[in-house]
């Protein structure tokens, strides 16, 4: 009893209060709001297709940090040569930032499937607004070689693909995974640089999720499993 008397409760106000707003009785309180979409519920066709559209999903976790990554590095990159006027010191920079990249990006992207390949020179495309093609072409050959040594060529992919979700299926399905996990805080939130409502995008599709091509191309798979496992 003694050792709880001697416990006081102090009442402090946080050291920063510029985030607390004070009302007095009478007072009227408008809070503004940051508008938001809401996303309507998914239309799958069966069970299964949840399951592909579940592994869909993985694949663009995957990728995303890698296409936010380099977004990010070319931004930076692009908003302080701007400020280099010396055309030996921009050199210079650029080839820094160059092998900065490439030591983030080369073991990682080597491990990733042909699927996770295209999904982030889609998303390149998205973040940058310019495809890896065009990204690459601004700089230096060596930056040439390392993104057809470590994408095109080991995923034979054209680093030209662009994102389309308004047309393009795997890119709705792409844009769809991500706007989800923006508002889960999933992925942190990078909005593209493409113009383009996804809001208007998913409500024309009416939400219905299409995974037939990763169906078909699993069913392929077994298919060659099948036909190696009778020869044996």
């Amino acid at each position: 009893m003694i050792s709880f008397a001697q416990v006081k409760e102090k009442d402090s106000l946080p050291h920063n209060i510029d985030d607390y707003i004070f009302v007095k009785p009478g007072d009227s309180l408008t809070v503004e709001f940051k508008g938001f979409d809401l996303l309507p519920k998914h239309k799958f066709k069966s069970r299964n297709d949840i399951r592909y559209y579940l592994w869909f999903r993985r694949k663009v976790f995957k990728a995303y940090p890698y296409a936010h990554l380099a977004s990010t590095r070319l931004d930076s990159l692009n908003a302080r040569l701007e400020r280099i006027k010396s055309k030996r010191k921009r050199k210079k920079y650029t080839r820094q930032i160059q092998k900065y990249i490439e030591g983030e990006f080369t073991d990682q992207i080597k491990k990733m499937t042909k699927t996770e390949g295209r999904i982030l020179i889609k998303l390149i495309h998205r973040q940058t607004g310019k495809t890896a093609f065009n990204n690459i072409k601004e700089l230096r050959s060596g930056w040439k070689a390392f993104w057809y040594n470590t994408t095109a060529n080991v995923f034979k992919l054209s680093l030209k693909t662009e994102y389309h979700p308004e047309s393009e299926n795997e890119d709705f399905l792409i844009e769809d995974v991500l706007q989800r996990a923006f508002q889960d805080d999933k992925l942190k939130r990078q909005d593209s640089k493409l113009n383009f409502d996804f809001s208007k995008i998913v409500a024309e599709r009416k939400a219905e999720v299409n995974v037939e091509v990763y169906k078909q191309m699993f069913a392929k798979i077994r298919k060659k499993q099948n036909r190696k496992k009778k020869k044996k």
